[in-house]
């Protein structure tokens, strides 16, 4: 097998992880299988308490990318604990720094405690921000759900784009 390269796609990843590294990397393995994106950056933005787990899933989203052949730059930013507007101030200038580098944006809101969630899409939109996907894996039920994507029943389990549902309805 080749070696993993990192791709010319464009696009960069940024992650919201909460209580549930399981939920996070099986969102971004979804948007992998089913969404065709291969991120050229990876960005998993946590709070202080879950600091350990966001290492553990940058480990983990390293594999399942490479399992796609690809080899993204990973990097991990660590908020305070339910801090609001700080969390929206991060995860703005991330975006925007993204973005003004020529990247589409992609955000992941599956795993993100509610206030890094609130504080982060209110902040992309207050500021204009041209994000592309706000990705959010949607499960018919939690029961042992914690255990890799591809070992979840796919009837349960649904991979969702907020902005092209959005865009679908205007």
């Amino acid at each position: 097998m080749n070696d993993p390269v990192t791709p010319a796609s464009g696009d960069a990843y940024i992650a919201l992880l909460g209580r549930s590294t399981w939920a996070l990397v099986n969102a971004y393995h979804a948007v992998l299988h089913e969404k065709g994106l291969r991120p050229e950056r990876v960005i998993i933005v946590t709070e202080e308490p879950y600091a350990r787990e966001a290492s553990i899933a940058a480990e983990a989203i390293g594999t399942v990318s490479e399992g796609y052949g690809f080899a993204p730059a990973i990097k991990t930013e660590i908020l305070p604990e339910a801090d609001f507007v700080r969390a929206g101030q991060t995860i703005r200038s991330l975006a925007g720094d993204l973005i003004r580098q020529g990247f589409d944006v992609a955000i992941d809101i599956t795993s993100g405690r509610k206030v890094t969630v609130a504080g982060a899409l209110i902040a992309v939109s207050v500021a204009g921000l041209d994000i592309r996907h706000i990705y959010y894996l949607a499960m018919k039920s939690t029961d042992d759900v914690a255990k890799p994507y591809m070992m979840i029943p796919h009837q349960i389990q649904q991979i969702r784009d907020i902005m092209e549902d959005a865009g679908a309805r205007e």
